[in-house]
C-alpha cells in the first residue's frame, strides 16, 4: 500500500510544470485525464495518486470537481475538517468565489496552517494560476480534507531493505532503475561494466520513490539531454 511520502514524491517532482500555453488549462495532466483544457487542479492531485499507484486511496477517482470529491470523501468517512496531517488532498473556499474552489496535497503543517503542493496555482490567481507550485494557506480558507489510508511511514525502528548492486533490485523495477544509472541519474561505483554488479546502496523506498517519479516524467529532462527516451 503507497504511503503519504510517495505521493509527495510524485508531486514534489512536478514543482514549476507550466501549462502551455499560457492561460489554455492545457497540460499532461488533462490529456492524462481526458479533459485537456479545462481547469486542472483535482487532475493534478489525480494524476499524482495514479503516478504512485495509490489510486485506491482516494473516494472518487473519477472526478475533476473539488465539490465531488468532498461529497464522495464526505460519504465514505474519509473527511475530516483540522488536525491536518501530510498526504491530505485538502479543500479550499477562497473568499468571494464557490463554496469550493481548489485542492492540493498538504506537504507540512505551519502555526497557522499548512504548506501545500497545488496544481494550476500562481501568484495573482490562487486557483487558476497555470503552475505546479508550493503554497502556504491558512487555516481559514481550508474547507477540510480528505484523509487517505496510506501505509504508515517507516519509524527509525523498522527494518531497512537496501539493494547493495543493482541485479538486487526487485526485477519489477531493476530495468527503470538501470536506465536511471545509464542516464547517470543515478550514480554506482563502477565496478562492473554491464551495471549489474555495480554497488548502489539504495534502499527500498529510495527505489520506489526513483520508479514513481521517472514514471512521471520527473527525469525527462535529463533523459532528453543524454539522448535518451523519455516517460512521458
Amino acid at each position: 500500500m503507497p504511503k503519504a511520502s510517495d505521493v509527495l514524491a510524485i508531486a514534489r517532482a512536478e514543482l514549476e510544470y507550466t501549462e502551455n500555453p499560457r492561460g489554455s488549462n492545457r497540460t499532461k495532466y488533462g490529456k492524462w485525464f481526458g479533459m485537456d483544457g479545462n481547469p486542472w487542479c483535482m487532475m493534478f492531485v489525480q494524476w499524482c495518486f495514479a503516478q504512485a499507484e495509490a489510486t485506491d486511496l482516494l473516494p472518487n477517482t473519477t472526478t475533476a470537481s473539488c465539490g465531488t470529491m468532498m461529497w464522495a470523501a464526505q460519504a465514505a468517512g474519509c473527511w475530516v475538517t483540522g488536525d491536518y496531517r501530510a498526504g491530505d488532498v485538502v479543500i479550499y473556499d477562497f473568499p468571494g468565489g464557490a463554496a469550493t474552489d481548489h485542492t492540493g496535497i498538504v506537504e507540512s503543517i505551519t502555526a497557522s496552517g499548512i504548506v501545500a503542493i497545488e496544481g494550476n496555482t500562481g501568484t495573482g490567481n490562487d486557483a487558476n494560476g497555470g503552475q505546479v507550485q508550493e503554497r502556504p494557506r491558512n487555516n481559514d480558507v481550508i474547507k477540510g480534507a480528505v484523509r487517505p489510508a496510506y501505509d504508515p511511514e517507516e519509524s527509525e525502528e523498522d527494518e531497512v531493505v537496501t539493494y547493495e548492486k543493482l541485479k538486487d533490485v526487485p526485477e519489477k523495477f531493476r530495468p527503470i532503475i538501470d536506465k536511471l544509472m545509464t542516464a547517470g541519474i543515478i550514480q554506482g561505483d563502477g565496478s562492473d561494466a554491464a551495471g549489474n554488479g555495480d554497488i548502489i546502496n539504495l534502499t527500498h523506498e529510495q527505489v520506489r520513490t526513483l520508479v514513481f517519479i521517472y514514471r512521471g516524467g520527473g527525469f525527462d529532462r535529463k533523459l532528453q539531454a543524454v539522448g535518451m527516451e523519455t516517460a512521458v
